[in-house]
């Protein structure tokens, strides 16, 4: 249980600015695939059957998009603006498929800090090894909230 225990939140409205950056490189591997298809049992074949997609046009398995907007929400709630934040809205192109084994680069900028709605908008970008963008859009988060110490009232929905 966390009652007593400091937590590491993310960064507060207050401290971001246009134009701060965040780099991430995933790699796509076979476990991650593995794992997020067992976990909402997806059995797509355009995902998993190399006989089945290499009929398609992508011409081998794709990730699933879904899957790469999991990768986004993991890195606003680990580092832009960090713990304790919530994305509220996105929108989010992927005009190339990405494909198994690949090494995604990942960019995150702010773009703009809105005291008075609590919000932050983020764009994202995202190449291959190739450098062709896989991923373009926009994010808009809610920082975390400054915290006001425990008291007995805040214990009350315990």
């Amino acid at each position: 249980m966390l009652l007593g225990k400091k937590r590491k939140l993310g960064r507060k409205i207050d401290e971001m600015t246009v134009g701060e950056k965040l780099t991430l490189t995933e790699k796509i591997e076979d476990n991650d695939l593995l794992l997020y298809l067992g976990l909402t049992n997806d059995a797509n074949p355009l995902y998993i059957q190399h006989d089945y997609a290499s009929q398609t046009p992508f011409k081998k398995p794709i990730v699933p998009s879904i899957m790469l907007t999991g990768i986004i929400t993991s890195a606003v709630s680990k580092y832009l603006p960090g713990p304790g934040s919530h994305i509220i809205e996105q929108n989010i192109d992927f005009p190339k498929p990405v494909y198994h084994y690949a090494t995604i680069q990942f960019l995150f900028e702010v773009t703009e800090v809105e005291p008075s709605s609590h919000t932050v908008t983020i764009t994202v970008t995202a190449v291959n090894e190739d450098d062709e963008k896989v991923i373009n859009g926009t994010i808009k988060v809610c920082p975390p909230h400054r915290l006001e110490k425990m008291n007995s009232h805040a214990l009350e929905n315990f």
